[in-house]
């Protein structure tokens, strides 16, 4: 028996939500999602889900909570509908940093996410770059977690015409993400030995590596304040690289970011829309966006299908 796949998203990244089912020529279903007077989440499922495979599109980027708490509702109403399958697409997952306990008496909040996710009735998870591959294990439903590096940057490197490149980690823990993308463009890897004292403030120590006189690139999965980054970049403007460019999975962008990278020597930073980004900040001149929707409209359809995965985990 076939189930009629559904595509649901909420208010988070509805543009992203339109391309991919604009890939797999469905359209995005028919549900309301709105706001009570006193900020509580409102969802109206509109047209008839009983058996049918839901893939629900949200970011839970910020507003963190809002979206979250919309993503829960969504689910939980398609449940209440008697969906056959519901599956969580999530472009950015939000909470993923604070994935351990790194001092006394703090939650692992990224769990609490998971646990939250399988509470309201989701039946599997389908991830873009998790902060930490880790998370696949905190939950008990099955995870595809995939990488939009390897399958979306390089082909725009490539065009970039780096000379000498070099990929740069802003850290250790992002070491795997740049080798992998180094490997597919032969190029060479460095690592910046990063010290952070307090969340969202970090200072670069030391460039493992050589850059002298070459098109570095730094490699990160999200770019947040851009504190890590313009320390990167400052460690590696130091040792005498010739261009820098960024990349980023997941445009946070939040706080001064926008401000320190028009103030840093980056040529260009690019990212993807798994997170949407303001016209004010496409509009900064330095940001380029590139699209995931084949990457995820294509895992969606092979989920749905029934067909491997695995040779989109590159």
């Amino acid at each position: 028996m076939s189930y009629d796949l559904k595509l649901f998203t909420g208010n988070a990244n509805r543009p992203l939500a339109e391309e991919i089912a604009q890939y797999l020529r469905v359209p995005v279903a028919d549900a309301e999602v709105a706001r009570f007077s006193d900020g509580e989440v409102y969802v109206q499922v509109n047209e008839n889900v009983r058996g049918a495979d839901v893939f629900v599109i949200q970011p839970t980027c910020p507003p963190v909570n809002d979206t979250l708490m919309e993503l829960l509702i969504m689910i939980d109403a398609l449940k209440r509908a008697s969906a056959h399958r519901i599956t969580a697409v999530l472009p950015y997952y939000g909470y993923a940093r604070q994935d351990r306990k790194v001092q006394p008496r703090v939650p692992i909040s990224a769990k609490l996410v998971a646990d939250l996710l399988e509470a309201a009735g989701v039946d599997r998870v389908l991830a873009l770059d998790l902060h930490a591959g880790q998370i696949q294990g905190f939950f008990n439903i099955p995870v595809d977690h995939l990488f939009a590096g390897p399958v979306v940057m390089i082909d725009y490197l490539k065009k970039k015409d780096l000379r000498d490149p070099v990929l740069v980690s802003p850290d250790a823990g992002g070491v795997e993400r740049a080798r992998a993308i180094a490997k597919r463009l032969n190029a060479s890897l460095a690592i910046i030995d990063k010290r952070r004292d307090k969340p969202g403030a970090a200072v670069a120590m030391n460039l493992i590596g050589d850059v002298d006189g070459r098109d570095a690139v730094v490699i990160d999965d999200m770019i947040d304040t851009a504190g890590t980054l313009v320390q990167a970049v400052t460690a590696i403007q130091r040792e005498g690289a010739r261009r820098i460019l960024a990349c980023g999975i997941h445009a946070v962008l939040s706080g001064p970011a926008i401000d320190r990278i028009k103030a840093s020597p980056i040529e260009e930073v690019v990212v993807t829309n798994s997170i949407a980004l303001s016209a004010e900040k496409r509009a900064s001149g330095r940001v380029t966006v590139l699209t995931v929707a084949p990457l995820l409209g294509e895992a969606i359809r092979r989920i749905h299908d029934e067909e491997s995965v695995s040779t989109l985990f590159v």
